[in-house]
């Protein structure tokens, strides 16, 4: 396909607005809904947006999986990832929370490198060290800058990160609309079992209007994401999800009247110039390996 690196941009920009409006809708409804019921929206109404988008192309052919345990256990990190990243931003502000998951790049790096195999280059490993230095700026373990709960941002990176590892292996078995297909459908066969138990009937029809259009929105940002990388090499297009963290503060200030500290404007700058220089070093790479002038 041939490279669009200004669509790639635009599509990222896109993706990177739409998680943080997302997130807005998951805080707002937190202060009247149990985690596990958005959570349980959130993948169900993502499991019903993936089958009417890919279902009338693939059929049956959407569940066919030849990796299913895989599948099934990937999956289940993507759900703790969303349990774990909910609860935190129930109380933790937006910003706070979307600087920190920042790191998760670096845990992918990490995880790859272990399981995978992937080659790691010791300025890699500098720059994670100096990522998560960044992340311990933002919550100040101790100080009682952040809820505690802003920890929970962490674990949900970790499995975010062991999910993106898992998907890598399961790629050459099973296309993408099935893996996007059994991360929707395994979160929403766990919570489904979960949710009556800590069931409470939303008070109002925009609460109701917002559980159900949840998982559109976060189908709709991984969609925008995978479309950008088919634009343009990663290098040059992902660095634009840094754009997220604009759009988080903007809602958590416009909305939620919170106004980010300065550590966590130093935290992230140290987090996102960590994962440019990476991005730097990689799109370089490419391009010696390639013949071309860096």
């Amino acid at each position: 396909m041939q490279q669009n690196i200004l669509r790639g941009i635009l599509f990222m920009c896109a993706a990177s607005a739409i998680f943080p409006i997302m997130n807005a809708m998951v805080k707002h409804l937190s202060a009247e809904l149990p985690t596990f019921e958005i959570v349980w929206a959130r993948n169900l109404s993502h499991l019903v947006f993936v089958i009417l988008l890919f279902g009338p192309r693939y059929g049956w052919r959407l569940a066919v999986t030849s990796r299913l345990k895989s599948q099934i256990l990937r999956s289940t990190f993507f759900l703790g990832s969303n349990i774990l990243y909910f609860a935190a931003i129930s109380v933790v502000p937006l910003a706070e929370a979307s600087a920190i998951s920042f790191i998760s790049p670096f845990l992918v790096a990490i995880f790859a490198a272990f399981v995978l195999g992937e080659r790691v280059g010791i300025g890699h490993w500098i720059a994670i060290l100096v990522s998560f230095v960044g992340a311990l700026i933002i919550i100040q373990p101790g100080s009682g800058h952040l809820p505690w709960q802003a920890v929970f941002v962490l674990g949900s990176s970790t499995c975010y990160a062991i999910y993106q590892v898992m998907t890598r292996g399961v790629a050459g078995d099973d296309s993408p609309e099935t893996s996007v297909f059994y991360a929707a459908l395994v979160g929403s066969v766990i919570m489904s079992i979960a949710v009556p138990f800590i069931w409470v009937t939303p008070g109002s029809l925009r609460a109701v209007l917002e559980l159900s259009i949840l998982g559109v929105f976060g189908g709709l940002g991984h969609y925008c994401v995978a479309r950008a990388l088919m634009w343009g090499p990663a290098p040059v297009i992902a660095p634009f999800q840094y754009v997220q963290l604009l759009a988080a503060s903007a809602f958590g200030f416009f909305i939620f009247d919170d106004v980010p500290s300065i550590w966590t404007g130093v935290g992230a700058v140290i987090i996102i110039a960590s994962g440019i220089t990476i991005m730097v070093r990689a799109r370089r790479e490419e391009r010696e390996k390639a013949g071309k002038p860096a």
